[in-house]
């Protein structure tokens, strides 16, 4: 099923044309006001047995800083091909992030589950700052991060 995936579209988040069936997702995700640099994010998503499927977005464009998203890195190998194109600026503290991506119907009420990371710079990482499965009844549904993000949804 991994491979499955990611042919369908996990490795540009996007899903190719013909092969399945997709959807507009939004993600919002809002800092807290923590009072340090903006956040690096790296949004990804795991399998029904925790294992990488594909990133979908990186906020943040350094590289010297990806390692800080220890859990994305640790399952990426740090690899730059699995976010190429989908960056973005850094998240200032108090700021929201709100991207738009094409998902493949397939990840939805199957067992996959979004993460993100969250590092900032000369303050504390925090590997699975969130992590909701990826459901059609979670769409809408609020979550609190464990530290940097106030809060992050999801709609379709």
């Amino acid at each position: 099923m991994k491979s499955l995936l990611a042919s369908l579209a996990l490795t540009t988040a996007l899903t190719a044309p013909g092969l399945a069936l997709a959807k507009p997702v939004t993600f919002t995700t809002t800092l807290n006001a923590y009072g340090g640099d903006g956040a690096y994010l790296a949004l990804y998503v795991t399998d029904a047995q925790g294992s990488y499927v594909g990133s979908l977005w990186m906020a943040g464009g350094k590289s010297k800083y990806y390692e800080h998203l220890s859990d994305w890195y640790r399952a990426t190998g740090g690899d730059p091909a699995q976010i190429d194109g989908i960056t973005g600026a850094s998240v200032g503290a108090g700021r929201t992030l709100e991207i738009t991506l094409d998902l493949t119907d397939a990840l939805f009420d199957a067992g996959y589950t979004l993460h993100i990371d969250a590092s900032v710079e000369d303050m504390r990482d925090s590997p699975n700052e969130v992590a909701v499965p990826l459901t059609t009844e979670g769409a809408g549904q609020t979550v609190r991060g464990r530290r940097y993000i106030a809060s992050f949804s999801y709609d379709m």
